[in-house]
C-alpha cells in the first residue's frame, strides 16, 4: 500500500520526502518482522518433528522391552532352572537383571535423542537478537 506512494531515492531531480522515508522503514520493518515470525514457525514445525519422532522410537522399545521381556522371561526362567540346575528363585533373579538392563539401554537411547536438540528455535532467536542489538546500536 505504501510502496506506491514511496520515491526512489535514485530518481533523478526527487528527493524523497521524510514521510516517505519513515514510511519506507516501516514497511521494511514489517516484512523483516512476517519473515522473522514465519522462520520462527518453520523451526518450531522441524524440532516438533523430531520431538514426535523421538517419543515414537521412545514408546516403540518400551512396548518391545514389554512383550519380549514378558515371553522371554518365563522361557528364560525354565531354561536355566530345567537345564542348569538354578533353583527357580536364582533363574528369575538372573534373568529379572537382564531384562532390567535391557530397559534401562533403550530408555538411555531415547533420552540420548531428545538431547540432542534444542527445542527452543536457536536460529530464530539469534536473528532476532542480532537485529534487536543492530537496532539498538548507533551506527556511523
Amino acid at each position: 500500500m505504501a510502496d506506491n506512494a514511496r520515491i526512489p531515492a535514485d530518481a533523478p531531480g526527487q528527493t524523497p520526502t521524510m514521510t516517505n522515508l519513515v514510511s519506507g522503514i516501516v514497511d521494511d520493518a514489517q516484512v523483516l518482522a512476517r519473515q522473522q515470525f514465519e522462520m520462527l514457525k518453520a523451526e518450531l514445525r522441524e524440532d516438533l518433528n523430531r520431538t514426535r519422532r523421538a517419543a515414537e522410537l521412545g514408546a516403540m522399545g518400551i512396548v518391545f522391552l514389554t512383550v519380549g521381556g514378558l515371553t522371554l522371561v518365563a522361557f528364560l526362567v525354565n531354561l536355566l532352572h530345567e537345564q542348569f540346575l538354578f533353583s527357580m528363585w536364582a533363574s528369575c533373579l538372573i534373568i529379572g537383571v537382564i531384562a532390567t538392563a535391557s530397559g534401562l539401554a533403550l530408555t538411555a537411547a531415547a533420552r540420548n535423542l531428545f538431547d540432542t536438540f534444542n527445542p527452543l528455535p536457536n536460529k530464530t532467536i539469534n536473528a532476532l537478537e542480532e537485529n534487536l542489538t543492530w537496532k539498538t546500536q548507533p551506527h556511523a
